[in-house]
């Protein structure tokens, strides 16, 4: 088999199962595995896949720099935005994670909703200046521009000085092996600081994030409250994680 229909051949069983497993592959083609794992190795160099010990899964295309997320699958981001929207209660207090379904909640808030709003995102901040019965605090520290959120030592301490009734988090992969992942090491550990501060956490992904994953996993499954995502309730992934008993729910 040539390196171009090695390379279809890996990009399809990435669509269709989610998943490459090396062995597997070199065994039903007859190939060894090194030349598998070269065949990864470029797809990975070119952003089309992330490879993971044993074989590779699909990147998320929430890789993409802040201004290019703002355009891919506005639609689902609105309506994660509408059902995450509807779980802040009046005088709740509400960590709101950074990025652009986070800023979609927060334009989705009421602007009469009376409300403590607690985020690391100078984005989320302006925004929720348009709503004048809400609260706003903003914690401070080295600004990852990927996300527009501050990150690091200074701001997962401010974190550790505040507590919510509830905290919606992005992340830009979910996958049943990988888990919930995000590209950025220090983002990682600034979500997980945020996620511990509330009573419930609950995950903002759109569908493309659906069966994606990034390089550093921000929390395991059993410490979230749910999953908050446009994606088809049928879908392989929902199916699995419902199985294993996360809560999912529909925004649509």
């Amino acid at each position: 088999m040539l390196a171009a229909e090695r390379r279809d051949h890996l990009l399809g069983l990435l669509a269709r199962e989610g998943k490459v497993v090396a062995k597997n592959v070199a065994a039903d083609l007859g190939i060894s595995e090194d030349s598998v794992r070269r065949d990864l190795r470029d797809l990975a160099a070119e952003g089309l896949c992330h490879r993971v010990y044993g074989g590779a899964l699909p990147v998320s295309p929430a890789v993409a720099d802040y201004a290019t997320r703002t355009s891919v699958t506005p639609d689902g981001k609105r309506k994660v935005a509408t059902r995450a929207a509807a779980l802040v209660r009046p005088g709740s207090a509400l960590i709101l994670d950074g990025g652009t379904t986070a800023l979609a909640v927060a334009r989705t808030l009421p602007p009469e909703l009376a409300c403590t709003v607690i985020t690391h995102s100078p984005t989320i901040a302006a925004a929720m200046i348009e709503h004048p019965m809400a609260e706003v605090f903003l914690l401070g520290g080295r600004i990852f521009k990927h996300s527009a959120v501050a990150c690091g030592a200074a701001a997962v301490e401010a974190a550790q000085n505040v507590s919510a009734d509830i905290c919606l988090l992005g992340v830009t992969g979910v996958h049943p092996e990988a888990g919930l992942t995000t590209g950025d090491t220090e983002e990682a550990a600034m979500k997980r600081a945020l996620a511990a501060r509330a009573a419930d956490t609950y995950i903002l992904a759109s569908s493309e994030k659906i069966g994606t994953a990034s390089r550093f996993r921000v929390l395991p499954w059993e410490d979230i409250s749910g999953l908050i995502t446009d994606a088809d309730p049928g879908h392989p992934v929902a199916e699995q994680l419902m199985a294993r008993g996360v809560e999912i729910l529909a925004a649509d």
